[in-house]
């Protein structure tokens, strides 16, 4: 079987999101989602509609996002739209918050722990998605990129606490560790499977803290910008991004590498595997 190819330029830049995407050689027809991270109000790290957009309008597409399962700026759909609106996501493109009138079941076949998973209602509406990761570090998970994105990211609030808890939404904080992580995978799974290959990823790592971009209170970047990465396989595309990091000459890798390490971030890649949501082994091909 043939390793999945991952398409890397160092060169971080819309124009280059945008090549990195048509490497890809897919075309996103109908209905198209963007799939990205509209940042919670305060963060300082999010990426911005100013450089997010060319690459929005170059598939014609409509930003979707799932409101939080935490209190802030994005846990209601009136505060989610306000924060669209504030961080200028908007005027760039057309915003669907899919979970704003209910959430709709997804089957999770063969996963280590959950049997459907919750994602926002108007997912149905679409026919393909774009999926825009801002790769970083994350409080929870060690790091976030293409698979917290469809996995956490397309939950619904409800669908989150799910996940996070192990399918006890009173326990979306106090979870088995590995078993959330495992239940990210096993997410990850039920919408590549529902989209039944009409999916793109592309991760762009610059202003890589080791927090998300959900933390209203996030810490500044130590690691220097490493470039962006596209592929159709999110397992392949994520682990090239952990490899680049670890491969970097920056010092500053040093507080990512922590932040994965201590929340076992490699497990979610070797869980995603195990279930067939893609491979770790790959081939990166540049585009320099």
């Amino acid at each position: 079987m043939e390793k999945p190819i991952v398409y890397f330029t160092k060169n971080i830049s819309p124009e280059s999101a945008i090549k990195a995407f048509e490497a890809l050689g897919i075309k996103l027809e109908g209905n198209v989602a963007v799939k990205l991270h509209s940042g919670e109000p305060g963060n300082q790290n999010f990426l911005r509609p100013s450089f997010m957009g060319p690459i929005v309008d170059h598939v014609g597409g409509t930003i979707i996002e799932c409101n939080t399962a935490y209190d802030g700026g994005r846990n209601t759909a009136e505060a989610h739209r306000n924060t669209m609106l504030l961080h200028g996501w908007t005027e760039i493109a057309d915003v669907d918050i899919m979970d704003e009138d209910g959430e709709m079941e997804l089957t999770v076949n063969g996963g280590k722990h959950l049997e459907v998973n919750y994602v926002g209602k108007n997912l149905a509406n679409y026919d393909s998605i774009l999926v825009l990761s801002h790769f970083k570090g994350h409080p929870s998970g060690g790091f976030g990129g293409a698979l917290k994105n469809i996995s956490i990211g397309i939950a619904s609030s409800h669908g989150k606490a799910y996940i996070h808890g192990v399918k006890d939404v009173t326990k979306k904080w106090t979870s088995d560790h590995d078993s959330f992580l495992e239940c990210m995978a096993d997410a990850a799974k039920s919408v590549v499977d529902y989209m039944q290959g009409k999916m793109a990823f592309v991760n762009i790592m610059c202003n890589m803290s080791v927090d998300c971009d959900c933390c209203a209170v996030a810490a500044d970047p130590k690691i220097k910008d490493i470039g962006i990465l596209s592929s159709l396989d999110p397992v392949a595309l994520d682990k090239a991004c952990v490899d680049l990091v670890y491969a970097s000459e920056d010092e500053g890798k040093a507080d990512l590498i922590e932040r994965i390490e201590s929340r076992n971030g490699a497990h979610t890649l070797d869980a995603a595997e195990a279930i067939g949501v893609g491979s770790k082994d790959y081939r990166i091909v540049s585009l320099d």
